[in-house]
């Protein structure tokens, strides 16, 4: 498998994956819906990921401002102004409000000719192996919640279920899993969404391993895949794993998440300390796979209550001004 691999990547560095010679699909003016194909254009050429003006790093910028802590402002500010994901989770938006969130974040993000990257994030049995997320929707209630998310993401970029197809390796209910992964990215492609399902990272499961997987949700309708979601390996350790994946998949595109990886990884994926914020959002256009660096990980969210953290999810400002100092903000 491993052969084949490498032997797919020389392939498609010779020929090309990623279209890096073809124009960029026309975009279209602030406001007026694209016209990207969401399964071929890369969704983020002559497009900046958008910056949610009501992220936790805002309300945490303002907060500190009221407080008059200058040094935490200019951290909090400067991480507000980067885009990062938004996460959807059915215990902050619940079915019957998701949609109406999503209209209107991908309505304010098309006036500013901006790309929303919202992060689906519901399955049952949600976060399976570490339990800091754990949670989800029951598995009835899943289609109908993630095709609401579709029939309001217009124009956006959707990252379906970090973790959710390499946990499903070591969880129960594989088969419901893969099951409902699959039917959510049907749903999202057939909405016009540009979908990219989570691929884990480069220290977790084997390419081989994985691509079965991707196989069995139809990631070759999708945009592609996604990895080093909420981890912190290294950009080019990813890019390594991304192109044996990509290979594997007859080409498929990715995105990594370079937010919190400017220092690296370590054995610990939960609040490891001593790391640093990575390269910022943009995209790529180098003839190969890769469309875009991502913070799809928010900067300075916890991971969970470990290392002294808060919960999942929620923001860290102690962790985000070390972070701020490590990156030499």
């Amino acid at each position: 498998m491993r052969a084949l691999a490498a032997l797919l990547v020389a392939v498609l560095a010779l020929g090309g994956c990623g279209g890096g010679d073809d124009p960029a699909p026309p975009q279209g003016e602030p406001g007026e819906p694209t016209s990207l194909t969401p399964a071929t254009d890369n969704p983020f050429a002559g497009r900046a990921p958008y910056v949610d003006p009501d992220s936790r790093a805002a309300r945490a910028a303002a907060e500190a401002q009221a407080q008059g802590d200058t040094d935490a402002v200019r951290v909090f500010e400067r991480l507000a102004e980067t885009p990062a994901g938004i996460w959807l989770t059915p215990e902050q938006y619940p079915p019957g409000e998701v949609g109406g969130v999503v209209a209107r974040l991908s309505a304010d993000a098309a006036a500013q000719g901006e790309v929303p990257v919202f992060v689906v994030y519901g399955i049952p049995d949600r976060d399976c192996t570490g339990g800091f997320s754990s949670g989800g929707l029951p598995a009835d209630q899943y289609g109908p919640w993630v095709q609401e998310i579709a029939d309001a993401a217009t124009g956006a970029v959707v990252v379906v279920e970090p973790d959710a197809l390499a946990s499903a390796l070591e969880c129960e209910r594989r088969e419901e899993r893969v099951r409902l992964i699959g039917d959510a990215v049907s749903v999202l492609v057939d909405a016009g969404v540009s979908t990219y399902v989570d691929g884990g990272h480069s220290h977790w499961i084997e390419p081989g391993a994985l691509a079965a997987l991707m196989q069995q949700v139809g990631v070759e309708q999708a945009r592609g895949f996604a990895t080093n979601v909420s981890n912190y390996q290294t950009d080019d350790d990813e890019r390594a794993y991304a192109e044996q994946l990509s290979g594997l998949l007859g080409g498929a595109h990715y995105v990594i998440d370079s937010g919190r990886n400017g220092r690296g990884s370590t054995d610990e994926w939960c609040n490891p300390t001593d790391r640093a914020f990575g390269r910022e959002p943009e995209a790529v256009d180098d003839g190969t796979a890769l469309d875009a660096f991502l913070w799809v990980k928010p900067p300075g969210e916890s991971d969970g209550e470990c290392q002294g953290g808060p919960a999942a999810g929620e923001f860290w400002p102690e962790r985000a001004l070390e972070m701020g100092a490590a990156s030499g903000w």
